[in-house]
C-alpha cells in the first residue's frame, strides 16, 4: 500500500475527520441547540418548511440529497436571525453537496438581463446547460 492509499474507514488525504460525519440531523441538532426557546416547529415554520419534513430529516427516516437548495438557504436565514453563526456551505456539506458560489443581487440581475436579451431557442439551450452544469456539480 503505498502512503497515498488508505485503510477503509480511514481518513483519505485531504479529509477533514471531524466534519466528516456531520449529517443535516447532526448539523440542526447543534445549531437548535445554539438558539435558547427555539424548536424543530419554529424552524420548519420560520423556513417555510413542514414539520413533518423537518421532524423526518431529524429522524433520519427521509433522504436530505434532494432537498431544495432553497430550503437549505431558508434555515441559513432564520438561524442567522435567531443569532446563530452558520454558513450556506456547512448545510450544503450537512446533505453531501458542494456549497454553490455566492449569490449576488447584482450578478443575478446581470444573469436575467442576459437571459431575457436571448431568442426564445437560447433561453431553452442556456436552461439545459445550467441544468447539466447542476447535475454533474452534484456528482463531483
Amino acid at each position: 500500500m503505498t502512503n497515498q492509499q488508505s485503510r477503509p474507514g480511514e481518513p483519505k488525504a485531504g479529509d477533514d475527520p471531524a466534519r466528516r460525519d456531520v449529517d443535516l440531523a447532526t448539523l440542526l441538532e447543534r445549531l437548535l441547540s445554539q438558539a435558547p426557546g427555539k424548536t424543530q416547529k419554529d424552524l420548519a415554520s420560520e423556513a417555510g418548511i413542514s414539520y413533518p419534513t423537518l421532524n423526518a430529516w431529524m429522524n433520519r427516516t427521509r433522504g436530505t440529497s434532494r432537498i431544495d437548495p432553497e430550503k437549505l438557504r431558508a434555515m441559513v436565514d432564520v438561524f442567522r436571525r435567531w443569532g446563530v453563526r452558520t454558513t450556506p456551505r456547512e448545510f450544503f456539506e450537512a446533505v453531501g453537496r458542494p456549497a454553490p458560489g455566492p449569490s449576488g443581487d447584482e450578478r443575478e440581475a446581470r444573469l436575467l438581463k442576459l437571459y431575457r436579451q436571448l431568442p426564445e431557442a437560447r433561453q431553452r439551450a442556456l436552461l439545459k446547460d445550467a441544468e447539466a452544469m447542476l447535475q454533474v456539480s452534484r456528482i463531483t
